[in-house]
This record gives C-alpha cells, structure tokens and sequence, in this order.
C-alpha cells in the first residue's frame, strides 16, 4: 500500500504538549480501556456460561459486546502508547489498517445494534409470534448481515484512502486516524472524495438512527395498551438500548453527517464516540438488566 504514497508514516502531537497533562491522560485512557474489557468480559462470559446464550437479546448482546471490545481496540491502545512516548508516528500501512478496523468494526456494531432493536420491537409489539419470527437461525442471519454490511461499507473507504497520495508536512493534528483527518493531509484535490464518505458513513449513521427512532416509537406506543408490570419492564429493557444508542449516535452524526471539514471540537466528540461511550455500555447493560445482574452472580459466586 505505501506505494500509492510518497510518505511512509505520519506523524501526530498527540492531545498535549504538557507532560503532565498527558500522564494524565495516560491514566484515564487505561484506566477507561480496563474498565471496558472487564466489563465486557465479564458479560461475554456470564451470558456464554448461563442460558441466556440461548435467549436472542443476550445472543445479539455478546456479539455487540465483541466488537465493542474489537473497536475500542483498534485505536485505544496505540493511544495509550503514544502518550508514553515523545514521537508519535505510525506507518503508512498501519495507518490505514486502522481506518478500515474502526470503520469495519463500528459499522458492524450499528448493525447488530439494530438488530437488537428489531429483537426488541418483536418481543414486545408481536408477542405471540416472537418464537417463530426470533430464532437462531434467524438470529444467525442477521448477525452475519450485519458482519457483510460493515465489509460492504469499509472496503470501499479502505480503497477511496489507497488512492490518495500523501505528501509532507505528514503531521496530523490529532490523536488517531480517521478519513476526514487524513483528507485534510492528502496532497490533492479531496472534494469528491469527501462527498463520497458522507454519503457512505453519514447515510448508514442517519438511516439507521432513522430506523432505531421509528422502532423505539414503535415500542412506546404499542406499551399504551399494556398493564403497568409490563410496561415497566418493557421500559427498563428497552431503556438500555435508548440509552446506548444515544450516546454512540450523538458524537458519530456530529462527525459524518457535515461536510468533510474538521473543527477544533472534533477532538473531543472523537472521545465519545471512541472511549468514552463504549466504558459506559457494559455498566449500562448490567446496572439496568436484572436478568444480567441475576446471571452474573449465578456464574461468579460460583466460581
């Protein structure tokens, strides 16, 4: 790939100059990656140990929860590094490892994210028929839709960023890679280019937002006619998907539905949509689920 270039690394400050500000940093980001293995560890193996493997919601969940872990992944660690070290440099060609691995995972996230939301929609608007229209074989099929779909929308980007060439200065104002930053870089006319990864990533952000609002609209006016039990653990179920999908789809249609421009406030919607959010989602996925918080002290007082 470092053909298509005529640079073979870039370069990045980093979020400060500061050394102290950045041991700081340090301590958050590993402190906040920790949190966020454990906790989805500690989900993937209390559903994987318990029957609740079997359960569709809790299906669509460890997977969730695996590309969680393989997206935060794919940038948290080389930034933890970097704050350790005084030149922050990557190469060419892990470079755009990384865009397709944060395009790839996060896309296939949002999918199953919907699917999730589908599963939701079924079980409380279409009762009687959950166990015909909810099964594994359909649960496998979605799953792997949604994998297919997150290949289908990054291996277009990952070529869209090959075909740019990259010049000096090789410095970028950040402190990971996406597409808009290294468009900002490319030696070349990047409109077109730009125009085509909104109606990419912007188009399966507003679309699947679009869909997610309609389900959950959906599921709050089928709960009208339920009784009180009922909507209260329809709610308390459902609350946790609402609540993840606000605060992943908040900071991602700040950053890709616009034009492919780069603001100062960019660094810290990047924190959410990275780090932060994903900490908070094994936390809301339990505290919120008695039927998770049941099962994990089943597995773990056990052991």
């Amino acid at each position: 790939m470092e053909s298509q270039s005529n640079i073979s690394e870039f370069i990045l400050p980093g979020i400060s100059y500061d050394q102290n500000i950045q041991i700081f940093w340090f301590v958050f980001f590993l402190f906040s990656y920790l949190a966020l293995l454990v906790g989805y560890l500690l989900i993937l193996v209390s559903i994987l140990c318990n029957s609740l493997f079997n359960q569709p919601m809790y299906y669509f969940l460890s997977h969730f929860s695996f590309m969680d872990i393989c997206y935060t992944s794919s940038v948290t660690p080389k930034l933890i590094g970097d704050l350790l070290v005084e030149i922050k440099s990557i190469s060419y060609s892990n470079c755009m490892l990384q865009v397709f691995a944060m395009h790839f995972f996060g896309s296939t996230e949002v999918f199953i994210l919907t699917a999730m939301a589908f599963d939701c929609y079924v079980g409380i608007c279409k009762p009687l028929h959950y166990v015909t229209i909810i099964n594994r074989t359909k649960c496998n099929t979605l799953v792997l839709a949604s994998w297919a779909g997150g290949a289908v929308h990054s291996f277009p980007q990952l070529l869209m960023m090959i075909q740019l060439p990259f010049c000096a200065p090789n410095e970028i104002d950040h402190y990971f890679y996406d597409i808009f930053i290294l468009l900002k870089v490319a030696c070349t006319d990047t409109n077109i280019t730009g125009v085509l990864v909104v109606a990419s990533s912007g188009m399966i952000a507003l679309v699947t937002i679009t869909v997610l609002c309609v389900s959950y609209g959906i599921i709050l006016f089928t709960l009208r006619n339920h009784s009180a039990e009922g909507k209260h653990k329809a709610l308390f179920t459902c609350g946790s998907h609402i609540s993840v999908v606000i605060l992943l789809f908040g900071p991602i249609i700040f950053i890709y539905l616009r034009p492919s421009t780069t603001f100062p406030e960019d660094k810290i919607f990047a924190l959410f949509y990275t780090i932060i959010t994903h900490m908070f989602n094994p936390l809301i996925y339990t505290l919120r689920n008695t039927e998770m918080k049941n099962s994990m002290r089943k597995v773990w007082c056990q052991r």
